[in-house]
């Protein structure tokens, strides 16, 4: 059964005559999920983005996937109201003060520690990492426990770009860089960095969700119960796998 987890106040239903169209936007260095369109920029594409184009037909409703800046800008954007949507989402308490959570998910992920070839870090478990200088992108999560566990213990520098963190722990700058396993090979392929390897234990697998601001317009219990509705036919389906493989093959190509 579709459902949507909300812990805070939302919009009444009176604003619903604002709502024209649903604006999403998502993490634009994400491949194979999201990513900037090269032939038009302000655009997102990928796997996700196709999920946005068909759960637009199944509500009858507009769905524009806009790049509207970084992973952390984004967040904020969702926060002030001023896009409707974000298309892959983890699950965060401080995220459930400003948006709410579609069930099903969109996709589970594998966060994972990457090292250059032959570092002396033996990646096992949380501890590992203790002394240790890491990078990671600002404002990612990878689950609240880990990203208490990192803030009270670890030496994690955040950067803009996941090509920046790349090639930091490539160039020596730091000992090790967490991102989810598919980005971040994606992103070391598409720049030409090589001579990284990735741990064999995951920091942590979670769930990937769309999310509905709080202040959009558009979120009223009409549209909520739309959306949940169509998630749940698309994702029953199992399209998403499909997807995927294809967005793959599109950022390769490019």
């Amino acid at each position: 059964m579709s459902l949507v987890l909300a812990l805070a106040a939302r919009p009444a239903d009176s604003h619903a005559a604002e709502c024209t169209r649903l604006l999403v936007s998502g993490n634009p260095e994400y491949p194979p999920y999201l990513w900037r369109d090269p032939a038009a920029p302000d655009r997102l594409i990928g796997a996700n983005a196709e999920l946005m184009a068909l759960l637009s037909e199944k509500i009858g409703m507009p769905v524009e996937v806009r790049y509207t800046g970084s992973w952390a800008r984004v967040q904020e954007e969702m926060r002030a109201g001023r896009i409707d949507l974000i298309a892959g989402a983890f699950l965060t308490t401080p995220r459930l003060g400003y948006m709410d959570y579609f069930i099903p998910l969109i996709a589970r992920t594998r966060s994972v520690v990457i090292t250059p070839e032959g570092s002396d870090l033996n990646y096992r478990q949380w501890p590992d990492l203790v002394g240790h200088a890491g990078v990671t992108v600002i404002n990612n999560s990878f689950g609240e426990a880990f990203d208490r566990y990192a803030k009270e213990n670890l030496d994690l520098q955040e950067v803009g770009k996941l090509e920046n963190a790349l090639q930091m722990v490539a160039g020596g700058r730091a000992e090790f860089v967490i991102y989810e396993d598919a980005p971040a090979r994606a992103f070391a392929a598409r720049a030409g960095i090589t001579g990284l390897v990735e741990a064999p234990d995951a920091i942590s697998n979670e769930n990937l969700y769309l999310t509905f601001s709080h202040r959009s317009p558009c979120n009223t219990g009409e549209m909520r119960g739309r959306i949940a509705q169509a998630m749940q036919e698309l994702t029953g389906s199992e399209v998403m796998g499909k997807l995927i493989e294809q967005a793959i093959e599109s950022w390769r190509s490019q």
